[in-house]
């Protein structure tokens, strides 16, 4: 049996039909018959499991929200974003591109999370920040504004992005994450004393002011 269905009733925003959802059963704290907020199609949310978007949220394109993920407040997913997992999104934050947010992140506020971009693990992003391109912010990270992190690349023999968080030693590159004494170590012993690895201490002694 589904869980919810597109009603009669739609809004226009920035050209693009939106339908009210109401819930057609109980599920998680969702009542039968409980309005949600505003779909472009039955796609956008995931029939499964207890993902909801509720209040004034909205969700269009070929943006999808899945797993126990809920949307609440003013927030916006678009284009052909991801929500999934526990994630949570709320206030006027916005989703958009092909981002992906999941696990147990929770973005809130004005925050912006765009391009290629990843927020999951316990990770936060607030205020308005604006995380976007190919970075990657996890674990329990917390990023209030934009210069909180840095990403670059592509670096490294697997052309990758790399995204730091200097002031909560934080590297990111690809499935590996750790601090900066552990991305030291671990360059070093994979790349030795090469092209790569001068490239990586180069970029940490830049974002961090030594090696140490």
């Amino acid at each position: 049996m589904k869980k919810f269905k597109l009603t009669k009733e739609f809004k226009i925003e920035n050209g693009i039909k939106l339908f009210k959802i109401q819930a057609l059963k109980d599920f998680s704290n969702v009542k039968k018959g409980d309005f949600g907020g505003w779909i472009e199609k039955e796609e956008n949310l995931s029939q499964d499991r207890d993902a909801w978007i509720s209040e004034n949220a909205q969700v269009s394109g070929d943006a999808q929200v899945s797993g126990y993920a809920q949307i609440s407040g003013d927030a916006w997913i678009s284009e052909n974003a991801q929500v999934s997992g526990d994630a949570q999104v709320s206030g006027y934050a916005q989703i958009s591109g092909d981002a992906r947010v999941y696990g147990y992140a929770q973005i809130s506020g004005d925050a912006r999370v765009y391009g290629y971009a990843q927020v999951f693990g316990y990770a936060r992003v607030s205020g308005y920040a604006r995380v976007f391109g190919y970075a990657r912010v996890s674990g329990n990270i917390k990023i209030s504004k934009t210069e909180d992190y840095f990403c670059c690349g592509p670096i490294g023999s697997r052309n990758s992005f790399i995204t730091i968080v200097k002031d909560q030693d934080s590297i990111s590159t690809g499935c590996w994450n750790g601090t900066k004494k552990e991305f030291i170590e671990r360059v070093k012993e994979v790349h030795k004393n090469n092209e790569h690895a001068k490239n990586y201490l180069n970029l940490i002694k830049f974002v961090f002011g030594n090696l140490k």
